[in-house]
């Protein structure tokens, strides 16, 4: 009795009645007619896929589970022992992941309620997971508002996942095989699986922004940093470049939200980030919104992570670069280099790291003997002298060239010519095209020239603070967000040394194992600003961060902004 009065309440919709369902239930029975041509007085049995169509839908699907897995079995936890049964679909429908009690499994099994089911509505009529993938909305489908009689039994509650680009990526189902008439009875499932959805997204988001800034948002302080309601992945110029679904209401409707800079949406930019970062009280870090609202926010600054090397380089020379490009083509290069008998000079600002490489270079070379000399300190007898204790292949280390006397320039050329064993590896603090040698002896020292970038605009000054901090210390010692944020806006006149003797400071200040921003010493000069042919690099090492770039140039940000300008430099898209 009761399959005909179903029928005949869908053939009342068909007809244009309304009969109290919820709209997405009636327009769904419509589409099951009208687009699928189903009988709903027909029990078809669940459709479930091929075991090679499973294995390829959870192929596609890897990430997702990844991300979702460990939410699901906490959503699980909590709804143990009320015959629950979670399921996980792709964006088409497809189960690829599940929770249920093993003791009913027979039963999941044939109601469709289990790994490799698809749920899609075009096949399965309307249901949870179906109606969810049309509206993208959260939606409860309860016994018979079920289209087919083979499910009128269920009663299914299912809640959409978005990528980080804000596309259907997956819905979150959590059913019963038998729950009580009122469909209010499923209130809780529907609180616990939204929930659950927007923990996934939250999930992934921050797993693809590890080198991004993220904002996460929240009405209440007490929950911002254990469970916000929203977040966006920011570039550093404040562009959005992800977000969770929570975050859509934020931003005009039917815009495009990708590519929007998030001052458009809240009062703050990328600059104030910083202050809204965990070493802040939660209840100050209040963000103001467009329609005069405020939220509380939690900043997450970027991780500086290795890039993975070329398999070529040996460890002494790869060993200099935690993924900076500029530094990886000049150590690719110096590998390639090392094993030859030609001179290289390596040039760069003070303390950039250029003895390092020369040693490096002499590691990788297999020469036996190593010399080196500071070339200020350097006289004509002497190198007649070094001439007479040179045996076998050896790495000969000219430190500082240019200030080499004119007076040994032709005894060190002829030195060269008579020791065709010994390789010059040359250090200068100047370019190349500055250099003031004669002739025959500049085209002896620069066979190849490798110029090392100064600090301020390398892109992994992260991973060197804590390749420092780890050598320098055996203990766990980390920095607070705002002293890391810090360090990475400096301008580092002093490169590499000057970074040295800054956490050698902070590690005798710090008390414990975490360096606050007090204490660290105070910059010792500001730079003035960098040529504009070197814009570009700041620039990218800052991932154009206009803030950072500002404090490493010495200037402030309407300066840099009026330099990107004048340059014709826009971020990279």
């Amino acid at each position: 009795m009761g399959d005909v009065r179903h029928v005949q309440e869908i053939e009342q919709v068909l007809g244009g009645g309304a009969t109290g369902r919820d709209s997405f239930v009636s327009a769904s029975w419509r589409r099951c007619v009208e687009l699928y041509g189903m009988d709903p007085t027909r029990t078809d049995p669940a459709h479930i896929v091929t075991e090679m169509e499973l294995r390829e839908h959870r192929k596609q699907a890897e990430w997702l589970i990844g991300a979702a897995r460990s939410g699901l079995q906490s959503l699980f936890r909590q709804v143990a022992g009320q015959n629950y049964v979670l399921l996980l679909t792709d964006a088409k429908g497809v189960c690829v992941d599940f929770f249920g009690d093993d003791l009913f499994v027979d039963d999941l099994r044939s109601a469709g309620l289990y790994l490799g089911s698809n749920w899609s509505e075009d096949l399965a009529g309307t249901c949870g997971v179906g109606a969810c993938i049309v509206t993208e909305e959260p939606v409860t489908v309860h016994q018979d508002d079920h289209f087919g009689n083979a499910h009128t039994r269920l009663s299914c509650t299912a809640a959409p996942i978005f990528d980080s680009l804000g596309q259907l990526a997956a819905v979150l189902d959590i059913s019963l095989l038998r729950s009580p008439t009122p469909k209010s009875s499923q209130n809780l499932a529907m609180n616990l699986v939204t929930s659950a959805a927007r923990r996934v997204e939250m999930a992934n988001l921050m797993a693809e922004s590890r080198r991004d800034w993220v904002l996460r948002l929240s009405s209440s302080p007490e929950f911002l940093d254990v469970d916000p309601e929203a977040a966006v992945r920011l570039d550093g110029s404040g562009r959005v470049i992800g977000y969770t679904r929570g975050a859509r209401p934020l931003f005009p409707d039917g815009a495009a939200i990708i590519g929007q800079r998030i001052e458009e949406a809240l009062g703050l930019s990328v600059d104030d980030l910083p202050d809204l970062m965990r070493d802040r009280p939660t209840e100050e870090r209040i963000v103001e919104m467009r329609d005069g609202g405020a939220l509380f926010g939690h900043a997450i600054a970027p991780q500086t992570t290795r890039t993975a090397r070329p398999a070529r380089q040996s460890g002494a020379v790869a060993g200099l670069s935690g993924g900076d490009p500029v530094m990886t083509r000049l150590l690719q290069q110096a590998e390639k280099i090392a094993r030859t008998s030609v001179p290289v000079m390596i040039t760069g600002e003070t303390g950039t790291g250029k003895t390092k490489l020369a040693r490096a270079l002499h590691m990788a070379s297999g020469a036996n003997g190593f010399v080196s000399l500071e070339c200020s300190m350097i006289t004509p007898d002497g190198l007649i002298h070094l001439q007479k204790q040179i045996c076998g292949a050896t790495s000969l280390l000219l430190r500082r060239i240019e200030e080499l006397p004119e007076a040994c320039a032709a005894p060190l050329t002829a030195l060269l010519d008579s020791a065709p064993d010994l390789r010059p590896l040359v250090t200068s603090c100047l370019p190349v095209a500055e250099l003031d040698l004669p002739r025959p002896l500049f085209h002896r020292l620069t066979g190849s020239v490798l110029a090392i970038p100064p600090l301020r605009q390398r892109q992994d000054l992260g991973w060197l603070v804590e390749r420092i901090l780890r050598r320098r210390t055996a203990e766990e010692v980390r920095l607070s967000p705002s002293a890391r944020a810090d360090l990475l806006g400096r301008s580092w006149s002093g490169n590499l040394r000057e970074l040295e003797q800054v956490l050698d400071v902070a590690l005798a200040m710090a008390e414990g194992n975490v360096i606050d921003l007090t204490d660290l010493p105070a910059p010792v000069e500001e730079r003035s600003a960098e040529p504009e042919e070197s814009l570009e690099q700041i620039m990218d090492a800052c991932e154009w961060n206009m803030s950072r770039a500002a404090r490493r140039l010495g200037v402030n940000r309407s300066t840099v902004l009026r330099r990107l300008r004048k340059a014709g430099l826009q971020p990279p898209t």
